[in-house]
């Protein structure tokens, strides 16, 4: 039996095969996934209109992204700690109506500063999902299950590249931002009812102290490498893809066509994204380098032989199969390092997570100001190198 497997869960693992409802609580949770995805990365998509009526640089409207990402950063362990004792459904529910207030207030902004405050709100949201949802499912489905079902909880962050930010550019083109927020808010209160129904109250398991978070860090090196993972893949996924659709106007893309294209490669990394349980519970060092690999020769291909339309959606496929295995396979190496801490393996992770899209989108909108948007390409290409290294030395089982 795997580490993996050894995760004991609160919900009962005497049945060979989870049943339906059991998987209809998982998609719950992973509609909640797609909703705070969705609310985090839509201003990609609508990045340009949102800084021109808000009168910002595109740079600046980047902030958009890299605030909530600073705010989630300390908002996991924080939370993590704060809500030790509340039963986790609770939790989430609270979550979701933040998050739709968050949307709303967002939706209302008539200056940048107040469309800042209100995504401080969507950070507090999403680094506190995060925490709960990232390790759900070992008590959600039996032991055997949970790589399946954490591929499906995850499978929210594809639906939400997918759906979410392609279909929130879309109304943004046609009804305007303002339009797309409140339709995410009004998406909110759908996930509220959906976890209100169909998950099981989910009683915490124990209290977790700050003290714990550090000694994790201090005594667990797979969880360091973890870490190290986490902020080498997502900056360099963030420097660059953050500022994707500039890039792709510079190459003659018209707007009404970046929609789709960020739908192709939301549909490639969905597919990775629920195709992946398998392969990552059998090779996941493997994964984790090819991964890295296909992401990071993407960004090359997108600075040097990106030309067009159909050159364009040829990376951006690829680019989405190593995106979309990312978030499953980073999180099964911390189940792998820490199997009876699942929680607090998982806040280091969404506070990591966060930080490095913090990071990335900040440092991304600093060189499209100063050099041009394809400049982060190489940088997102460079970042993403050292990630073989890593994984190749030690494996997360032997730690």
């Amino acid at each position: 039996m795997s580490t993996l497997e050894r995760v004991h869960p609160a919900a009962p693992t005497t049945a060979l095969r989870p049943t339906t409802k059991q998987w209809l609580s998982v998609a719950a949770v992973a509609l909640g996934v797609f909703v705070v995805m969705t609310a985090e990365m839509l201003p990609i998509g609508l990045l340009t209109p949102i800084g021109a009526d808000l009168g910002v640089t595109a740079g600046t409207a980047g902030l958009m992204v890299t605030v909530p990402g600073l705010v989630a950063a300390v908002a996991a362990p924080l939370s993590t700690v704060l809500t030790a004792r509340a039963d986790r459904k609770r939790v989430l529910l609270a979550l979701a109506v933040l998050v739709s207030a968050a949307n709303i207030g967002a939706a209302l902004a008539d200056g940048f500063a107040l469309m800042i405050a209100a995504r401080v709100l969507v950070g507090v949201s999403i680094g506190a999902f995060w925490s709960v949802a990232g390790g759900i499912a070992v008590r959600l489905v039996p032991e055997t299950y949970v790589p399946r079902a954490t591929a499906a909880v995850y499978g929210g962050i594809g639906a939400a590249t997918v759906l979410g930010v392609p279909a929130g550019t879309f109304i943004g083109g046609h009804l305007g931002w303002r339009a797309a927020l409140a339709v995410l808010a009004a998406l909110s209160l759908v996930t509220f009812a959906a976890i209100a129904l169909l998950v099981p109250k989910l009683p915490s398991t124990g209290t977790v102290r700050f003290s714990s978070l550090t000694r994790m860090l201090r005594t667990n090196p797979g969880v360091r490498i973890g870490l190290a993972l986490t902020f080498l893949i997502v900056s360099g996924h963030f420097i660059a893809y953050t500022y994707i659709s500039p890039i792709l106007a510079g190459i003659g893309i018209a707007p009404g066509g970046i929609g789709g294209m960020l739908m192709v490669f939301g549909i490639a990394a969905l597919v990775a994204t629920v195709a992946s349980g398998a392969l990552i519970g059998r090779h996941l060092k493997g994964t984790l380098i090819g991964l890295a690999a296909a992401m990071s020769l993407s960004m090359a291909l997108m600075a040097l032989a990106v030309g067009d339309a159909f050159s364009a959606i040829a990376v951006l496929v690829l680019w989405g199969i190593g995106y979309g295995m990312v978030s499953p396979a980073v999180q099964t190496w911390y189940l792998e390092a820490a199997p009876d801490d699942a929680e607090i393996a998982t806040s280091l992770n969404t506070m990591m997570f966060n930080l490095a899209i913090a990071v990335g989108s900040f440092s991304g909108g600093l060189v499209v100001d100063a050099a041009g948007a394809p400049n982060v390409l190489w940088i997102g290409a460079l970042l993403l190198t050292p990630v073989a290294l890593l994984v190749g030395g030690r494996s997360a089982r032997r730690l």
